[in-house]
């Protein structure tokens, strides 16, 4: 095996680390054997709940009418998430884009929105209107107020003062980080700060930027008041099979707003061809379990190693954890460059490729992005990505099965010894 990992080119010192590391973790990873468990027997009971068979994974085209494949596989996902109604679509093109309709769907001009944790991240600002857009929300006269985190929780105080000044249509909170360098919001402060809001405003609308959450935790947004969440199918829900697309869940009413936002006023659910994608969101449900287990085992392996490489690491190994996300402050852009390059070279897609800082849509400063992917831009397959600014942070996310993140992150580690 020794042999084999050289011929990969990952240092000695790096495999006699990680075989330390597994000896160390072992309580850690098997922690998340269970929770795989226990969300699978959630996903079966769903499919058992709503006899899945073979003729939902049928195709439709043109309208989509009378897709029943599609409608049950909405009510599976809603089964599984604790929503009334659930919308899982391939037309979604992100989860920006299901943001986006979100927002479009339950704002009208003169309402507020209102972020809670601070500004959300960069994709969302052209939609916001933080930058300028002639059709961002701003552009409607939709008006948009945040409220920053304090040390990593929830400034109540200030919530609950600026809840009692004026109307707040729609409290948007996003629970991963995105490029900043707070923590991820947990479920239990989820439900604290709903809780606070609840005791002003019976009826804000509360939705959650659920993206990179989903199957962390024993139970996921909705169930502790958060009104409607979104999140992307190539992220966690997804398991690395479904091409693309994303989901809206929550409340019905909300859901249906959703639905005539992304289609037509008047049709609303009941179009959109499944164009043949209803058999993978399935397969994709069905893996996600194992799927998440598997990133977050590659998570905390990574957090370990790079923790005993003298980086600051956040979550640490042994941290509970609200998302799948590893962020490593590497201090120096020479480091976060290697470390992002190293994931690319573990990857099984485009190893050959190195990735260099570039400008991508939607995103203020140059990105540098690990992605070796069977589906484009897919973050629940191994991935690692970062702007280039201080105090350059990696962003680490994924890992299909556990064998192939743990060859990645030795892979970037033995690499980044090597250039350092």
């Amino acid at each position: 095996m020794k042999e084999m990992y050289g011929k990969f080119g990952i240092n000695k010192d790096v495999i006699e680390m990680v075989e330390k590391a597994e000896i160390e973790l072992r309580s850690q990873l098997q922690k998340m054997d269970a929770l795989a468990d226990y969300q699978s027997l959630k996903v079966l009971n769903a499919f058992h709940k709503y006899q899945v068979s073979e003729i939902h994974m049928r195709s439709t085209t043109g309208y989509g009418y009378d897709d029943i494949g599609r409608d049950t596989i909405e009510k599976v996902f809603a089964s599984v998430l604790g929503a009334e109604d659930c919308l899982v679509r391939n037309q979604f093109i992100s989860g920006s884009h299901a943001l986006t309709v979100c927002f479009f769907a339950l704002l009208r001009p003169g309402d507020t929105l209102l972020s809670i944790t601070g500004e959300p991240y960069d994709t969302l600002h052209q939609v916001i209107g933080i930058v300028d857009n002639p059709s961002s929300l701003a552009s409607y006269n939709i008006k948009y107020e945040q409220i920053d985190l304090i040390n990593n929780s929830f400034d109540f105080a200030k919530i609950q003062e600026r809840l009692k000044q004026s109307k707040v249509k729609v409290i948007e909170i996003q629970r991963s980080k995105g490029y900043s360098s707070r923590k991820s919001i947990s479920i239990d402060q989820l439900k604290e700060v709903i809780e606070k809001i609840r005791e002003i405003d019976t009826d804000v609308m509360i939705m959650v930027d659920n993206c990179y959450c989903e199957f962390v935790n024993e139970v996921e947004s909705l169930a502790v008041g958060a009104d409607i969440m979104v999140g992307s199918l190539i992220k966690n829900l997804g398991g690395g099979i479904a091409p693309n697309g994303a989901y809206i869940a929550g409340r019905k009413d909300l859901v249906a707003l959703a639905a005539e936002r992304l289609t037509v006023p008047g049709e609303g659910k009941e179009v959109g061809p499944s164009l043949g994608v209803n058999r993978l969101l399935l397969q994709g449900l069905f893996f996600a379990p194992t799927v998440v287990a598997s990133s977050l085992k590659t998570a905390i392996l990574a957090s370990y190693l790079l923790e005993k490489l003298g980086y600051q690491v956040e979550p640490r190994y042994n941290d509970l954890r609200a998302d799948i996300v590893q962020m490593i402050t590497f201090g120096n852009p020479e480091d976060l460059i290697h470390y992002t390059q190293g994931i690319q070279m573990g990857s099984y897609i485009d190893a050959h490729s190195l990735p260099i800082p570039g400008d991508m849509p939607g995103y203020e400063d140059p990105i540098i992005m690990a992605s070796g992917s069977f589906t484009q831009g897919s973050s629940i397959e191994l991935s690692c990505d970062g702007p280039l600014r201080k105090p350059y942070i990696g962003y680490m996310q994924g890992g299909l099965t556990y064998s192939a993140g743990k060859l990645g992150v030795m892979k970037a580690i033995s690499y980044l010894l090597e250039k350092k």
